[in-house]
């Protein structure tokens, strides 16, 4: 008998549940992004949840059809859910209500054990996952005290995050990020300016040439391992009331990203030399940003299927969690 794992996730803006073996492969992975009005920069908690408690039945259905169709005989083990966005005193989003009560009911019809998990720790989960050199990373981190970085970077957050196992756990604390707004708000503030619909990070890769078209210089603002972003819409503003290029914007909005993070891994790696760092969240899943990114050595990125908001790191998390409770 195949015996499973499911995760449940209602982030912002995406609703999600996962499937993941016992041995720890995910193998279903089902998400549906929440839908944003044209010209609108995000989504009220309200709106979200009400999304989310609509997406759910679908999410479920999709869940339950992969169930009979692949594994008519398996044993659900445990469910697992995000039940808020951070592992801190006080971290709290409405949104999460939809995801637990969906994973809540669930496991009381099967009569399971349930587990709940922050959102961070899901992403920093997928991406380890993801990675492609999850040992290899952990063998890494063993020879730094048992530490990595990690950079959660997306619409809502943009933290750098020191990363500490002990006994299979993850102990997360944040050591930097940005001051005003996160980098996914900054990129989709400057899509949404041009018209695209939000979120707009993929369309706005999408514009982008393999050069860089602009001419305007990039001026980053960074202090150890803490950024401000809020000066970049202005600055990609400026370029398009100039000219009107909408690549010309894009390509100075990631890069402009991408330096910032990129001095930032710089001066970490003053203070933690060697250490490994992975990059998660759903910015993390541009191209242009990653190749910035991989000059440096050790460093490592999640697939974008699972850079993006996901619930397979929250499977993880509950695989792991109960087979150590057992």
């Amino acid at each position: 008998m195949d015996k499973l794992y499911v995760g449940i996730d209602t982030s912002n803006y995406t609703t999600s549940a996962a499937l993941c073996t016992e041995t720890g492969e995910v193998v279903a992975n089902i998400k549906k992004l929440l839908s944003v009005e044209q010209g609108e920069r995000g989504l009220r908690q309200s709106d979200a949840l009400f999304q989310h408690t609509k997406n759910l039945p679908e999410i479920m259905e999709a869940l339950s059809r992969t169930l009979k169709e692949n594994y008519p005989q398996s044993e659900i083990c445990a469910i697992g859910y995000s039940a808020y966005p951070r592992d801190c005193e006080g971290s709290y989003m409405h949104c999460f209500l939809a995801g637990q009560s969906a994973a809540h009911s669930m496991a009381a019809g099967i009569g399971c054990p349930i587990y709940k998990f922050s959102h961070q720790a899901g992403h920093i989960s997928a991406a380890l996952y993801s990675s492609g050199a999850e040992a290899r990373i952990l063998s890494e981190a063993k020879a730094c005290g048992g530490r990595f970085a990690a950079f959660h970077v997306s619409g809502g957050t943009t933290e750098l995050l020191l990363v500490t196992l002990a006994d299979g756990d993850m102990k997360i604390e944040q050591i930097g990020g940005t001051r005003d707004i996160n980098a996914g708000q900054a990129i989709d503030r400057a899509g949404v300016m041009m018209g695209l619909n939000f979120p707009c990070g993929r369309e706005m890769e999408t514009l982008c040439s393999d050069g860089k078209s602009y001419t305007k210089q990039i001026k980053i603002c960074v202090e150890g391992l803490y950024c401000n972003l809020s000066g970049l819409e202005n600055q990609s503003a400026q370029i398009y009331d100039r000219g009107q290029n909408k690549g010309e914007v894009c390509e100075f909005v990631f890069d402009f990203v991408g330096k910032t993070l990129l001095k930032m891994t710089e001066n970490l790696r003053c203070l933690y030399p060697n250490i490994p760092v992975i990059y998660a969240g759903g910015v993390m899943s541009n191209n242009r940003i990653k190749k910035m990114l991989s000059q440096n050595d050790r460093v490592y990125f999640a697939r974008p299927e699972f850079s993006s908001d996901n619930a397979a790191g929250t499977a993880l998390l509950c695989r792991r969690a109960h087979i150590k409770n057992k």
